[in-house]
């Protein structure tokens, strides 16, 4: 079986991350690279409250691809530091600092350090749609039912 050839994401190191590696796959079967915090300080996040962390990275993505922003999951299980927006969207023309939006909502401040792996990076494909207004909707078996209306088992 052959792969297809990885797509090539052009990166840009910025000053204040040049000592930082760049995104990468912890395993050969990782879906997501760590993100990893350029900051020059250690910063604290407080309990409720919500920080942008700098990467020090910009990027150009291949045509129709974004760059998804996860949380990392233990991050996420032992301090209960989430990205709020999940997934963030690196669109394919953004060229500015890739930054994570953090959320702490453990119950104790988080310290985030140089250099920590503060979030996953997903490279996905695009596929774009036209929306094409109608008067009436074929019916389904489900119809307007929604939120919880097929059951829990």
């Amino acid at each position: 079986m052959t792969l297809a050839p990885f797509p090539t994401i052009l990166v840009k190191q910025l000053d204040h991350a040049k000592d930082i590696p760049l995104p990468s796959y912890a395993t050969i079967g990782a879906t997501g690279m760590d993100l990893l915090a350029a900051v020059i300080e250690p910063i604290t996040i407080l309990s409720q409250e919500r920080m942008l962390v700098p990467t020090g990275l910009q990027i150009a993505l291949p045509k129709n691809y974004e760059l998804q922003i996860r949380p990392r999951s233990g991050l996420a299980l032992n301090h209960g530091i989430l990205v709020p927006n999940s997934p963030g969207t690196i669109d394919e023309d953004y060229r500015g600092e890739i930054q994570v939006i953090l959320l702490n909502m453990g119950k104790d401040a988080f310290i985030i350090e140089r250099g920590m792996r503060i979030a996953q990076a997903v490279i996905s494909p695009v596929t774009r749609a036209i929306w094409k207004e109608i008067d009436t909707l074929e019916k389904t078996e489900r119809s307007y039912n929604g939120f919880g209306s097929t059951g829990l088992f």
